[in-house]
């Protein structure tokens, strides 16, 4: 069975860091750009980061740049999203997502996204 598992969320305090990660089980990541998105409640989802297939481009909201890191590991089937300098506004529940484009890009935006995980949250709170 095919499945998006993401992890490493919690409760941290204002400038407080997560790490959080995305594993998938039942197929490859090759070819797959990944994304991480949230949703605040009573919020739409939004993109937060991406990278591309062989993790040479990257792209960030406005709002997490420079605080925010992704990262793959294809032969461990994982994304990382490293998030430091946490803030309040950052709470949301996070979700990653594959698109194939197997093309060096990725896209903010979810339509391209045909798989999803269940979600991890993360409150940043003190």
């Amino acid at each position: 069975q095919s499945q998006f598992m993401e992890s490493g969320g919690g409760l941290v305090q204002p400038g407080g860091s997560l790490r959080l990660s995305c594993a998938a089980s039942g197929f490859t990541f090759e070819g797959l750009a990944i994304g991480w998105f949230r949703q605040a409640p009573g919020k739409e989802r939004e993109g937060v980061s991406c990278i591309s297939d062989h993790g040479s481009t990257t792209n960030f909201i406005d709002s997490v740049k420079g605080r925010f890191t992704i990262s793959r590991d294809n032969a461990k089937n994982t994304s990382y999203l490293q998030m430091n300098n946490l803030r309040p506004d950052d709470t949301a529940q996070y979700y990653c997502a594959a698109d194939w484009r197997p093309d060096s890009s990725c896209s903010l935006r979810l339509n391209p996204y045909i798989f999803w995980g269940q979600g991890t949250q993360v409150i940043v709170s003190s």
